[in-house]
């Protein structure tokens, strides 16, 4: 039996809703028969600010179990699928401080070959969902690394309709995570386990 690859879903969420799609990132990744790391980046943010917003706190609290992302964990991967919020437009700080960490294994060749991808949300319809995954898969140019986007490879995506990746408008948290991101997430989940598996067994995709 062939050895499963293996994923690291590696996210920044502040009140809860790229941790919850993280979550199906990482199960849906485990059904298709890859081994799993569900990791967030570390805060930045001071606990103040956390405490100020009672879903921030609460999300904070629901995850403080959860493992800090490594570089190590990076360089075990075959596949990253790293999510974050949309700030103005980009990745927030949490996970391009993390991202900034991994300049040692960038300059070891280390980064280079692994399948990566991205997901996002935002607060409102339009909010620079587009933008922040493409800012994101700038890193992975500079990683040398293969971008494996969902595109409009699956139905479904004409239901949520980014093909950068899997997004979610939460309307400030009155938008709960639903059927459509799920299979959204499944759908992009699905593509990066298969395309690394292909991609390491030395076929052609």
């Amino acid at each position: 039996m062939s050895t499963p690859i293996k994923v690291a879903v590696v996210y920044y969420s502040s009140t809860g809703t790229i941790a919850e799609v993280a979550r199906e990132m990482a199960q849906y990744a485990e059904k298709a028969g890859a081994e799993v790391r569900l990791l967030k980046a570390a805060e930045l943010a001071p606990q103040a600010a956390i405490d100020s917003n009672p879903a921030w706190a609460a999300n904070a609290l629901a995850t403080a179990g959860l493992p800090e992302a490594t570089a190590d964990d990076i360089e075990w991967a075959d596949a990253v699928i790293f999510g974050s919020p949309t700030r103005f437009g980009n990745i927030a700080s949490q996970l391009k401080q993390f991202i900034d960490t991994l300049g040692g294994l960038w300059a070891q060749g280390k980064l280079a070959n692994k399948v990566y991808s991205g997901f996002t949300s935002s607060a409102t319809v339009h909010g620079g969902q587009e933008s922040t995954l493409l800012a994101l898969y700038t890193s992975f140019h500079h990683f040398g690394g293969i971008v494996v986007a969902p595109g409009y490879t699956h139905a479904s995506k004409f239901a949520d309709g980014n093909p950068y990746g899997t997004s979610h408008v939460d309307a400030q948290g009155n938008n709960p995570v639903d059927d459509t991101t799920r299979e959204a997430a499944r759908v992009q989940a699905e593509r990066v386990v298969h395309i690394a598996t292909a991609l390491k067994a030395g076929l052609s995709v």
